[in-house]
């Protein structure tokens, strides 16, 4: 292509939809496309605004939204407005861990302790920790701590304050380097290093070292100081108004807020074009294929395979095409995206929503980057989606029977059966309805119309894990390959009588968290605030049960579905039973109260601090809740299906028609009053 059209083709992928023809349309299918399926998306999945850009060699070529910045003003997605980009921020933090490596400061082979010294862990093995396992998910962290972390227009860094301190008496799940499975807390961990070791803010180190040298001003964090209108609104389908600003205050796990043409700008940065930021020699090694290093899935085409901090360092379907392509996507509460780029081409593209999910901004991404090529020149077609038939069964050998068992994943323990040439399974790889599957032969099993297989895989560490091999077709979007262990066979665990007494009286209750703050976004949906312990053969809810009051992870299961990793420790206070996990405590449904079903009464946050609970039997429900609160506090309403109906941060009604069978739950500071009235 020469220069004269690069220039006339740029200059028409940027205008408005609004504004372009149907002849220009039809000179333009990359916008075309984009357009297609960013519509689709907004129509069908759940998204209110979209938006998205392509670079070419240091030119943006497209950029386009969909959707609406406010649904109820009807306000237009531009290309300046802002949205949280979840963990592609794991992008920069890893980025400035290599600056700090370029610059002598940090050897990212080194024991992390050695620029961390605060850094301690009740498992020795802690010290073996490095940056480059923090960024490649080897460390063997269990994952996760959410606590107080996402918040509703509240930057409170109490999860970044305790970090350290909630990690010194938590153990490992493996040996650091064994495997890799994602984890956020490793890139909390980097950002905790990259203050200690360069005396400055981790927002503050951002701005000096990108956003300054890039020029740009729309990327920013929680902490720092702009237009909050610029966020694009979020919204929650049992809640009517827009909700206030989401704050995700993990700032290296998840917590930048950008636009899609800040994004595509950095990935030069991640491609070795801005020199002066980061070296070429620095982003080549953040591409390597990290997850070679250690107990991985038998290499295929897949959406993952991690680097330093990417999640694929060859995507598909790009390798059938001779392309190197790298991705990283994010999610938050409320806030999608997802980075693609070919760092060979040069070429990126960043999709963001308010709503949805990455797995469909990433299927978007690389549709659109295939018909840019394609229209590029730089292949000559694009290659049709996987096609399959349904199953032919075949005769199953004997021995395939042995994998019967008991099987877990974090958070869930699974009895399979193998028999009559088939097993049935609960839904898989998050998209994979639940259903039966029937052997196909050479090890494998087939579902319902052949999209997906599952094989058994004995791997060198001794576990046995359920293979899952599938495309996802996402209607009217298009198709991810994904091969991941979905489960690992668990060691038999018999218990003494009274142990198994005491998990057997917990069975099937739940327990609902007190010291989440009432500003958290986990309050919009309660099932993450909510742990329901299910016993069976000698496992909680996933977990290994060691004792009457103890039960420990389970799961070590690389890529996915290992993540997230948690212990149930269980402890009675004041007569009430507490589930305590990540430090953070959950309070038996037995010591929950029914609401008062007088006139007036009133709710005090007790001396802890702790959020209070309460049940909405037949003496509340069907009556009007008016709630007189504190500045300090608020509080929130549930159905009996769980679903929110009311949040006393989003929308100015202070009253709710309280549902049968619900829950109420009323949080803020210690000594805080709520005054309520039922009518």
């Amino acid at each position: 292509m020469n220069k004269l059209t690069s220039v006339v083709l740029a200059a028409m992928l940027v205008i408005p939809a609004a504004q372009a023809s149907a002849a220009q349309e039809k000179q333009n299918p990359v916008q075309a496309k984009a357009r297609e399926l960013a519509s689709k998306i907004v129509a069908d999945y759940g998204v209110s605004g979209m938006q998205y850009a392509i670079m070419d060699k240091g030119n943006i070529t497209l950029s386009g939204g969909a959707g609406f910045y406010d649904t109820v003003t009807k306000a237009p997605i531009t290309k300046d407005t802002m949205f949280g980009i979840g963990s592609v921020s794991k992008m920069y933090v890893s980025a400035a861990t290599m600056i700090l490596a370029e610059d002598k400061v940090i050897d990212i082979d080194k024991p992390l302790i050695t620029y961390l010294p605060q850094f301690k862990m009740a498992d020795e093995r802690y010290k073996e920790i490095t940056p480059r396992m923090l960024m490649n998910h080897s460390s063997g962290l269990y994952g996760s701590h959410y606590g107080n972390s996402i918040l509703l227009d509240d930057n409170d860094t109490q999860n970044h304050d305790e970090m350290l301190s909630r990690m010194a008496s938590e153990r490992l799940k493996s040996d650091p380097g064994e495997y890799s499975v994602y984890c956020n807390d490793g890139f909390q961990l980097l950002e905790l290093m990259i203050e200690q070791v360069s005396g400055i803010s981790y927002s503050e180190f951002l701005d000096q070292h990108f956003s300054s040298p890039m020029k740009v001003s729309s990327t920013k964090t929680p902490l720092d100081s702009f237009d909050r209108q610029q966020l694009a609104k979020t919204y929650f389908p049992s809640l009517k108004p827009a909700l206030p600003a989401e704050n995700a205050n993990i700032l290296g796990a998840g917590g930048l807020y950008s636009t899609a043409e800040d994004l595509t700008k950095f990935a030069e940065v991640l491609n070795g074009n801005y020199p002066d930021i980061l070296s070429e020699a620095s982003a080549e090694a953040m591409r390597q294929p990290e997850y070679k290093n250690g107990i991985w899935v038998p290499e295929e085409r897949n959406s993952f395979n991690y680097g330093l901090g990417w999640d694929a360092v060859d995507l598909a379907p790009f390798g059938d095409y001779g392309i190197k392509a790298l991705t990283k996507g994010g999610d938050t509460i409320m806030y999608h995206a997802a980075l693609t780029t070919l760092p060979e081409d040069d070429i990126s593209i960043a999709v963001l929503s308010s709503g949805g999910s990455s797995v469909y901004n990433t299927v978007f991404a690389s549709q659109v980057l295939l018909e840019y090529l394609k229209d590029t020149g730089k292949i000559q077609k694009i290659q049709p989606d996987q096609t399959f038939t349904p199953p032919v069964k075949a005769a199953m050998p004997a021995e395939m029977q042995s994998y019967s068992g008991l099987y877990g994943t974090v958070g869930a323990t699974l009895p399979i059966t193998v028999k009559g040439g088939e097993l049935t399974l609960p839904v898989l790889g998050g998209l994979i309805p639940a259903q039966k599957y029937v052997y196909t032969g050479k090890g494998q099993f087939k579902n319902s119309d052949g999209s997906a297989a599952v094989s058994f895989d004995k791997q060198k560490n001794g576990i046995t894990y359920l293979k899952l091999d599938a495309h996802l077709n996402i209607p009217g979007i298009g198709q991810m390959p994904m091969v991941t262990y979905e489960y690992q066979k668990l060691e038999a665990n018999p218990l003494n009588a009274s142990t198994k007494q005491a998990w057997e009286k917990r069975n099937g209750k739940h327990y609902y968290a007190v010291d989440e703050k009432i500003s958290s976004l986990f309050y919009l949906s309660p099932s993450i605030l909510t742990k329901t312990i299910a016993v069976e053969q000698g496992y909680a809810t996933g977990t290994k049960i060691v004792d009457g009051n103890t039960a420990v992870n389970a799961a070590e299961i690389p890529v996915m579905n290992g993540r997230d990793a948690f212990d149930l420790n269980f402890s009675t206070k004041n007569g009430q039973e507490y589930l305590t996990i990540d430090g953070n405590d959950y309070i038996s449904e037995d010591a929950v109260k029914p609401l008062y079903g007088g006139r007036a009464s009133i709710s005090t946050v007790p001396a802890s601090g702790q959020a209070v609970w309460m049940k909405l039997d037949k003496k509340s429900a069907g009556r009007t809740m008016t709630v007189t609160a504190p500045s300090t506090g608020g509080y929130a309403v549930y159905d009996a299906d769980g679903v929110i109906v009311s949040h006393s941060m989003v929308g100015k009604d202070p009253s709710v028609v309280l549902p049968k069978g619900g829950m109420a739950v009323f949080g803020g500071k210690a000594g805080d009053v709520f005054k309520i009235e039922l009518k």
